[in-house]
């Protein structure tokens, strides 16, 4: 059963930023950055550096970004699971029943493509990859008829032990096999409703998630380090779409980031690299003074840099094997989106001088190896915001990974958050790069047309008719068409909804503009995608927190649910202690709350001796805090 209740300590935070949450209407963060009321000052006291002045409860945000999974595919029948193979699943009976699933669309036995979806069993967990780039999917969508995915995305035979059938491109998994994810649904937040922000592969999902952004790309050569656009030369036409006259365009493919030494399989190929140009979410929270990082599966070198001019560091020596024996490198440098701009790239792999350097400006220049961030969380050192990478097996991707490798990854890493003291104020976002291609029958009509007539691969336009009678193109960068196709969104939280789907209409900027409204870093700018995207607040209530720790097995299973343990469990080093400023969440007590009626707006004072909020008609009279134990 699910549990609401609250406990001692998250609890009465909850009362203070349910105040918040209800004077200040959260939904703002959906438009214009919010004007709350100041939780606590930059640098207050966390034993991981600078964690800023947040909008809302949540101090430590984990985006997990996985790999290459339409919603249909993961969550085409839920919460019916079959129950005849793999581990079982049975739903909460209060569980919404109004979500858009193929189930629900009635979609599963008659269906417009040329064939139905089948559901693929445990046993059946490694098939092979489907095809994902930018015009294919378009028109596999067919301007939201959603009846041509066979004809243009469907991967045709399979090689090897990769299982495949006729018409695979439309099969789903159901809970039996994607267990993990369909239990955090059960105790937190779906989406049904979460898109990538354009079309196509991997690096412009990527890229998407921490600017918003695909245009403003340049090639290199990869021998000499010299970009190509100087006026004369023509850049490569995989590496940069639709360039204008400087050479500057759009990333649709998947080419390697220039500044990073294992690119192009070590540098033993001659693909033309990629730079992106303009600013990204880690620009915009250095300038803030907020920590971050992106930790990424096999970003540790298997052959360190030797430190000399123009020699470079290796990854293809670190591999792991998946589920059904295959072996792959663990790192992928285009999934790696940071690489890819000069001012937040770490291109020979350089670890971090020490662990408290994580998270901070240091010759890792936030970009680490996953080792790294178990270190950091071990340490009580999670910075403010952290990018989860897993390692190529466990990212999910068809092909090479599995749902099962995936969630492997997935338990482990949310269970261990789950365990520490940080959890109490940390939100979790599940999310993912592109849809593989995979079937999806939603559809969310252009907001960004694109008029790319150029032929593509598959002999037609490149953009679909949709696309280019879609609106005028954002600043007028081509071939940024989108939204594109849809995926899971997960937000697993002590304040998130419990057993809750979430429609609102979000995309993978979405998780860009949350950062930029709860640590106010301000916009990307130059035609991002963060301005026009869906908040995902509605995902949780600051008001009610759920306070749960909810434990998954290696099979998805649920191990254990219980409240988050009083604070104080583990021993923190003492923070440092704060003259000005409101109360902070974690120290507030019944006596620091004193209730009065009244009927005026809320009023927020910000700084000084209290904090006064009006919300439902009770006034919450908030004091200073006090000096305590960083927790």
């Amino acid at each position: 059963m699910v549990s609401t209740g609250r406990t001692a300590g998250p609890g009465r935070r909850a009362i203070r930023w349910g105040a918040i949450a209800g004077a200040a209407a959260l939904t703002v963060l959906g438009g214009p950055a919010p004007a709350f009321a100041d939780a606590h000052g930059p640098g207050h006291g966390h034993q991981g550096g600078s964690h800023g002045t947040t909008a809302t409860p949540v101090e430590h945000l984990v985006v997990i970004f996985q790999e290459n999974v339409s919603f249909d595919h993961y969550f085409g029948t839920y919460p019916k699971a079959a129950n005849t193979d793999g581990t079982t699943f049975r739903a909460d009976p209060r569980t919404p029943k109004n979500i858009n699933t193929l189930s629900n669309a009635g979609l599963l036995k008659k269906n417009p493509n040329q064939y139905t979806p089948r559901r693929l069993s445990a046993s059946q967990a490694l098939t092979c990859d489907q095809n994902h780039n930018y015009g294919p999917e378009q028109y596999a969508a067919n301007g939201g008829r959603a009846d041509q995915y066979v004809q243009n995305t469907d991967s045709g035979k399979c090689s090897g032990n990769l299982f495949g059938e006729p018409g695979l491109v439309m099969d789903y998994y159901d809970g039996n096999t994607v267990t993990g994810l369909w239990n955090y649904a059960q105790h937190y937040s779906l989406g049904d409703n979460a898109y990538s922000s354009n079309y196509g592969p991997s690096t412009p999902g990527a890229l998407n998630l921490i600017s918003g952004q695909t245009h403003g790309v340049t090639s290199v050569d990869p021998a000499s380090g010299t970009e190509h656009p100087k006026q004369t030369a023509k850049p490569d036409a995989y590496t940069v779409v639709s360039p204008d006259a400087k050479g500057v365009g759009t990333v649709t493919n998947d080419p390697d980031p220039a500044y990073d030494d294992c690119s192009n399989s070590d540098h033993t190929s001659k693909n033309a690299l990629a730079v992106m140009h303009g600013s990204n979410i880690g620009d915009l929270l250095n300038k803030k003074d907020v920590s971050w990082g992106w930790f990424q599966g096999g970003f540790r070198p298997s052959t360190a840099w030797d430190g000399k001019q123009g020699d470079y560091a290796k990854c293809s020596g670190s591999t792991h094997t998946n589920v059904g024996g295959a072996a792959s490198v663990d790192y992928s440098p285009h999934h790696s989106p940071f690489q890819y701009y000069r001012s937040t790239s770490n291109p020979h792999h350089l670890a971090p001088k020490n662990v408290s350097e994580i998270g901070h400006s240091g010759r890792a220049n936030h970009n680490y190896d996953l080792t790294d961030f178990d270190a950091a969380l071990k340490a009580d050192r999670l910075p403010a915001v952290s990018f989860l990478k897993a390692s190529e097996f466990q990212d999910g991707h068809a092909g090479y990974s599995d749902p099962t490798d995936e969630q492997h990854f997935l338990v482990d890493r949310i269970n261990k958050l789950q365990k520490s003291p940080e959890w109490k104020d940390t939100a979790v976002v599940v999310a993912y790069d592109d849809s593989d291609g995979w079937y999806d029958h939603a559809y969310a009509k252009p907001r960004n047309g694109s008029k790319d007539t150029t032929t593509g691969s598959n002999g037609k336009a490149t953009d679909s008719p949709a696309c280019q009678a879609g609106p005028r193109a954002a600043g007028g960068y081509a071939d940024r068409c989108g939204p594109g196709t849809r995926q899971p969104l997960l937000v697993i939280s002590p304040y998130s909804k419990v057993n809750s789907v979430d429609h609102t209409r979000t995309e993978q900027a979405s998780v860009t503009r949350f950062i930029e409204d709860n640590w106010h870093t301000g916009r990307i700018g130059d035609a991002s995608f963060d301005a026009r995207a869906g908040s995902l607040t509605s995902a949780f209530d600051f008001r009610h927190p759920n306070n749960k720790q909810v434990l998954l097995n290696t099979d998805g299973s649920v191990q254990s649910v219980r409240r988050i343990p009083a604070q104080g469990s583990r021993p923190h080093a003492p923070a440092a202690t704060r003259t000005t400023g409101p109360a902070t969440r974690s120290d507030l007590t019944s006596r620091d709350l004193a209730a009065s009626t009244t009927s005026s707006a809320a009023v927020s004072t910000g700084i000084g001796a209290a904090l006064v909020l009006a919300a439902g008609g009770t006034a919450l009279v908030l004091r200073r805090r006090r000096n305590r134990t960083d927790g």
